[in-house]
């Protein structure tokens, strides 16, 4: 993928390269003459702190130092204990099927995941995931539904995939959708590329998520009943569901239903056709956003469950350009081996 990086150090080499998309600014302070929530700014929600707790770590809450000796132990990109000088050396791509395919970051040159756990209201967490308190998502052992996930996260440890078609190409691969949940709903840092913008107006907030250009364009509506009542035909399958929202005081409360079955197939978060996702926005300081998100599926999980995380003002660092080509130039090759292959086993099959 192509993105840009955040660190003073390398945005002078990179400007050449690359364009602002948007004006740089402030997040913005809440506006005290009303109830609703002042969200739009520039955000980012990067942070070492990954969906489910880690193994071996038995609290929600950490302490400043215990978070930075946790951060520094965080795989990253596949790298055990993160990344150090030697991983922005190498220029080589990975041989597919080679021993360390899939363990080792191309170079730590293009990955900008953060550099602590997520701080959250002032406390360091380890998990988003704060019901269950165990800090994992309650997966059902046998869920009602066939994820077909083979295709998804093989190819980076293998380097082989299912290309039968375009359409078995996973999402990020085709530059459709960004990767790590990056839009939501249940919106969650990634390795790169996690600054959103904001906007809102009477009737719609707009959320765009800087990796891929994904939009999630919400509309508004005076209550929960109205907003269920102007849902979108269920036949309307779209990227990041059927979003719909209402203000409850000083919160903004965006409900989803009806995700599109390829991002279900490849999402961290999934729900099925009954399941449903809440997400909660709220302002908590001048440059801190709230963010609480609750799925509920039977169908998947043992019991509803919330995470929490916040977005943080950019000190006024603009949205970069995200070029993802490699849908457009590296598909056709992708198919065009994946028929060779197959016609070299018949062959050997005959």
């Amino acid at each position: 993928m192509t993105f840009l990086l955040r660190p003073i150090a390398r945005i002078t080499c990179l400007l050449a390269c690359a364009t602002a998309v948007s004006i740089p600014a402030l997040a913005q302070t809440t506006d005290q003459t009303t109830e609703r929530p002042d969200l739009e700014g520039l955000w980012t929600n990067a942070s070492l702190t990954s969906l489910n707790r880690r193994r071996g770590v038995s609290t929600l809450v950490v302490s400043p130092e215990e978070a930075l000796v946790l951060a520094a132990s965080v795989p990253i990109a596949g790298l055990e204990g993160g990344l150090d000088e030697s991983d922005s050396i190498s220029t080589d791509a990975p041989v597919g099927a080679a021993e360390d395919f899939g363990t080792r970051a191309y170079n730590s040159f293009w990955v900008d995941p953060g550099s602590n756990l997520a701080l959250i209201k002032g406390e360091y967490r380890t998990s988003y995931v704060v019901n269950p308190e165990n800090g994992l998502v309650p997966r059902l052992d046998n869920p009602q539904y066939d994820f077909e996930r083979r295709n998804f996260g093989a190819r980076y440890a293998t380097g082989f995939g299912d290309a039968r078609g375009p359409e078995a190409v996973p999402n990020a691969e085709r530059c459709l959708l960004g990767f790590g949940n990056k839009a939501g709903p249940g919106m969650m840092g990634a390795l790169y590329n996690n600054t959103y913008q904001f906007v809102q107006t009477d009737n719609y907030v707009m959320i765009l998520v800087e990796m891929v250009h994904d939009a999630r364009i919400i509309p508004i509506f005076d209550t929960p009943e109205e907003a269920r009542a102007n849902r979108r035909p269920s036949v309307l399958e779209q990227w990041f569901g059927d979003s719909v929202g209402w203000y409850e005081g000083d919160e903004l409360v965006v409900e989803t239903v009806n995700l599109h079955p390829l991002q279900l197939s490849q999402s961290s978060v999934p729900i099925t056709k009954q399941g449903f996702i809440t997400e909660r926005f709220s302002r908590y300081s001048d440059d801190e956003m709230f963010y609480q998100f609750t799925v509920n599926d039977s169908n998947i999980y043992s019991q509803p469950w919330t995470a929490e995380l916040s977005f943080h003002g950019t000190n006024g660092e603009g949205l970069y350009e995200y070029a993802c080509h490699e849908g457009n130039y590296s598909l056709p090759g992708i198919l065009a081996g994946a028929r060779r292959l197959e016609m070299e086993e018949a062959a050997r099959s005959q």
